[in-house]
């Protein structure tokens, strides 16, 4: 129970520290984001291992959460008191923070629309390679029940290119071309 409640607070934690920037940028510094990424990952491990800490490991957890937590609070008010009373006063207005979350609802669906075009293009290009290319090469099978080989590719002259549309066209123009017509 205890590892699950601190699972779900270091889950909190971790997740306010990745969107510091996105919403306190005064706050924020460039790292905060993998160190936001440690504590999401505590967490995890935290909320998905619950039953298996009991007793010492779970002692030891507490105990480094708790430690976790206190130089947490000691860098905030030192970031705080590097603030101007200016910015301290402008963090609590409400103007700036719905700004700040204007901006983020904005930049989620930015970024969910950038994903979903992404994934559609991966469909579509995953779907068009499952389709059979033209390569271009023309392709005349012998129709004689003494000749079953398979079919051979026929690369015609340049000049030679004629379009057919069935099959009768192909063996008239199989029959006026091959050496045996005559």
């Amino acid at each position: 129970m205890l590892a699950t409640v601190s699972g779900s607070l270091a889950l909190l934690v971790g997740l306010a520290v990745m969107l510091l920037p996105l919403l306190a940028s005064e706050l924020s510094r460039p790292r905060d984001a993998a160190w936001g990424a440690v504590v999401l990952l505590l967490g995890l491990t935290l909320v998905t291992s619950s039953d298996r800490l009991t007793g010492s490991p779970m002692l030891a957890v507490l105990c480094g959460a708790l430690l976790i937590g206190r130089l947490g609070n000691e860098v905030l008010q030192g970031r705080w008191r590097m603030l101007s009373p200016e910015e301290q006063q402008r963090l609590f207005s409400l103007e700036r923070w719905q700004t700040s979350l204007t901006e983020l609802f904005s930049s989620s669906a930015k970024a969910a629309e950038a994903i979903s075009s992404t994934s559609n293009s991966l469909l579509s290009a995953f779907k068009g390679g499952q389709r059979k290319t033209n390569s271009g090469k023309r392709w005349v099978r012998s129709e004689s029940s003494s000749d079953n080989t398979e079919a051979a590719p026929v690369e015609p002259e340049p000049s030679e290119t004629v379009v057919v549309s069935s099959f009768e066209e192909i063996d008239q123009l199989i029959e006026s071309t091959s050496p045996q017509a005559g």
